[in-house]
């Protein structure tokens, strides 16, 4: 693991706390999150996402519907809302801001039923945080908490990557040290996770899960001791245990660990979250907002005697495309072009194998908030015929091991294949990392292989 950056502010004494959906889904539940604030006095900054199911509700608004589905979407979202606000004191005030914010919400939605487009998108969707936000800073004001509501767009500079942007870490860096940095010895700050804004003032989002994104990025940019992540899980556990019951919690796990983790499909941790924390060095603790006395994860530079095998991680609606070229025979330059085609149209690839005239890859359809899905444009179809036959293949899932010089251990293809004669690995990748082993295979099947290489490798 590299040291920490010369680059990184000095490491303060302050911790920045972010609350998943469910941690702020509804009065209770923010309730239990103030608990945590108010019982820590290093915390002084907290992210938030949006009340639980409110991003979904805005991302089916901003696909355009008919009036009658935008009326039903706008009063589940009025609804969940306002079981907060009905729970607070003199909620005048805020009832009026988040009326205003409903407004904004519903006019937005007309005009998405009118034509939709990834700005829209995200300009919609934001309003998630924006409400959970102003709810929560008025919840701890009620508790005797000196908080203070935060803009995260003043400092959270993006490129133009809608639905996937990404923060242009210099400015954040200059921007949250004169802005937010002052504030810090005085208040507590409250501000919204996942989104941002591009130069022009138009909001941004940094992709499904972009709060743990949010909150490492100001943990990095206000030199901070630590980011402390509440979700509804105590921790990080081999595998998912919805999938698995006899999952194990991992106390402590490196950061190369859980980054091939988060990146794999383990929904604990957004696959960027741990840059920022691994450039400065700095822990990211993951616990249950409902149980925190449960204890959790901390992840960290290194661990002492790290183990063979560490987790099993999976994600789902996984897309295969195989390319075939009699071109490829003997050639140069046939899988840049591929490459340049697919980076054209903001498509990155997860595993790879090659033969004498085929190339098959992957692509995750999951993460951006924008696309739904659909990476597969007609005009990206278009542009890879004219180079090679294109087949597709969907509904298939990555199950990935995640260990500790993996490639370097004998009898490991007998450990983990030898239970899984039964199922169809439609494509296997090694090698490239000391840290992942990945199998590509059909969705269905894909939760009964993890809990079968669960038992075999965990229990």
């Amino acid at each position: 693991m590299s040291a920490v950056s010369s680059q990184c502010p000095e490491i303060g004494g302050h911790v920045v706390a972010k609350f998943g959906g469910t941690s702020v889904a509804n009065f209770d539940a923010m309730n239990n999150s103030a608990d945590i604030v108010l019982a820590n006095k290093a915390v002084r900054v907290v992210v938030l996402s949006a009340s639980a199911g409110i991003t979904n509700l805005l991302v089916a608004l901003a696909a355009g519907c008919d009036a009658d589905k935008r009326a039903d979407y706008l009063k589940q979202i009025h609804s969940i809302q306002y079981a907060i606000i009905d729970r607070l004191h003199e909620s005048d005030t805020i009832r009026q801001e988040i009326d205003r914010l409903l407004e904004n919400i519903k006019t937005l939605a007309k005009a998405a039923s009118l034509a939709t487009s990834a700005a829209l998108t995200d300009e919609l969707v934001s309003h998630g945080e924006l409400m959970s936000t102003r709810l929560f800073t008025e919840l701890l004001r009620q508790r005797g908490k000196d908080a203070e509501w935060f803009d995260i767009r003043k400092v959270m500079y993006t490129d133009e990557s809608f639905g996937r942007a990404e923060p242009n870490y210099e400015q954040l860096q200059s921007l949250a040290t004169e802005h937010l940095l002052p504030q810090l010895k005085n208040s507590l700050i409250v501000t919204q996770g996942f989104i941002g804004r591009e130069e022009n003032g138009r909001t941004t989002t940094l992709g499904r899960g972009g709060s743990d994104y949010t909150a490492a990025l100001l943990g990095e940019a206000l030199g901070l001791k630590r980011v402390d992540i509440w979700t509804d899980v105590p921790g990080i556990y081999t595998t998912d245990p919805r999938v698995v019951p006899a999952a194990q919690r991992i106390d402590k796990i490196a950061f190369d660990e859980a980054a091939e983790m988060a990146t794999f499909g383990a929904k604990i941790l957004h696959p960027a979250t741990l840059f920022p924390a691994i450039r400065c060095g700095i822990p990211v603790f993951v616990g249950s907002s409902k149980n925190p006395q449960a204890g959790g994860t901390l992840v960290c530079d290194t661990t002492e005697a790290p183990p063979q095998f560490r987790a099993i991680a999976l994600r789902q609606k996984q897309t295969l495309l195989t390319l075939h070229s009699l071109k490829m025979l003997h050639a140069q330059g046939f899988l840049a072009e591929i490459f340049t085609i697919l980076s054209r149209h903001n498509i990155s690839v997860d595993l790879i194998t090659t033969s004498e005239v085929n190339v098959a890859l992957t692509l995750d359809t999951t993460g951006s908030t924008s696309t739904n899905g659909s990476l597969l444009t007609n005009a990206l179809m278009t542009e890879l015929s004219t180079l090679c036959r294109v087949e597709v293949e969907e509904d298939l899932a990555l199950v990935a091991i995640i260990g500790n010089q993996l490639s370097q251990t004998n009898g490991l293809g007998k450990k983990v294949f030898s239970v899984l004669e039964k199922f169809n690995l439609r494509m296997i990748s090694h090698g490239a990392s000391n840290h992942n082993l990945c199998l590509l295979v059909q969705g269905k099947d894909a939760e009964q292989i993890v809990q079968t290489l669960h038992q075999r490798l965990f229990e």
